[in-house]
């Protein structure tokens, strides 16, 4: 039976709550001023800060930090670029303290990328469940950016993630959700005895349509950058994302009709007259 819109929840990760199911990312924008306004155009709680790629200040001296406002947005720390889960531990420790000095609720949180080479960016699966137990023992929550691989989400969980973060296809790839199959099997075993364990999409989306598909699937957000930032409009898109993201939420919540074969007419049957032939 579908569930009732009118009763849903905020998306809650960990003891993070928030209203929009859209987590944005602040890389590959042309300036910071932009990306401010995508970020609000976005609807988005929550962004992500790449701690080890992100240069704090541009080459005319601004700071991205004088672009967000930190009061209104959750800040998710991610240790992209990084290749070892020593490398990656490090890097998160070193969110931490950044986001205790700004005094903002994101110091407690990560979202762990540990990827494998430089071509395919794709996730090391051994080295982010050792990462993950790590910085699980040192009291971070951990959101765990890996592939659509089952068998790998049900591992993470195992090792103590706080939301695992299949991906829709490749980093920046923008191919959409290429293994759907993969995505439903994700969340069967991720949500086993745990219905209200947050399972993110994380890279690969394009479009607005990618993002919708996404969450017609059952996955409690999504997560993205270049397909905004990288927009012929960044600022249309970021308006296509917030609304591809709640459609798909709604159509999820609903309940769509099964597929058929053949056709099923709209009309009822009954009541039909007919003209008798002379």
């Amino acid at each position: 039976m579908a569930t009732d819109i009118s009763t849903d929840t905020s998306l809650q990760i960990g003891t993070h709550s928030f209203a929009s199911r859209l987590i944005v990312g602040t890389g590959k924008y042309a300036s910071y001023p932009l990306m401010g306004e995508a970020l609000d155009r976005s609807g988005t709680d929550c962004i992500t800060v790449a701690i080890r790629r992100e240069r704090l200040i541009d080459a005319d001296g601004n700071n991205l930090i004088d672009f967000i406002d930190t009061a209104r947005y959750t800040l998710l720390p991610n240790t992209a670029g990084c290749f070892s889960a020593e490398d990656a531990v490090r890097v998160a420790r070193l969110g931490r303290e950044i986001l205790l000095g700004l005094e903002n609720p994101g110091a407690d949180w990560v979202k762990l990328e540990v990827l494998s080479d430089t071509k395919t960016l794709l996730p090391d699966p051994v080295a982010t469940i050792e990462a993950t137990e790590q910085l699980v023992a040192d009291g971070f929550q951990v959101l765990c950016y890996s592939s659509d691989d089952p068998i790998v989400a049900r591992r993470l969980k195992e090792a103590g993630a706080t939301s695992v973060m299949p991906a829709g296809s490749p980093i920046g790839s923008g191919q959409g959700i290429l293994n759907p199959n993969n995505i439903r099997i994700c969340l069967e075993y991720l949500k086993e005895g745990d219905p209200d364990y947050p399972v993110i999409v994380d890279a690969g989306v394009g479009t607005a349509s990618d993002v919708t598909a996404a969450m017609e699937l059952g996955v409690d957000g999504v997560l993205l950058n270049t397909a905004i930032a990288h927009a012929q409009d960044p600022l249309q898109m970021a308006d296509a994302m917030r609304k591809g993201t709640e459609a798909g939420r709604l159509a999820y919540l609903a309940g769509r009709i099964p597929k058929k074969l053949y056709a099923t007419a709209s009309s009822p049957d009954e009541g039909t007259f007919t003209v008798k032939p002379k």
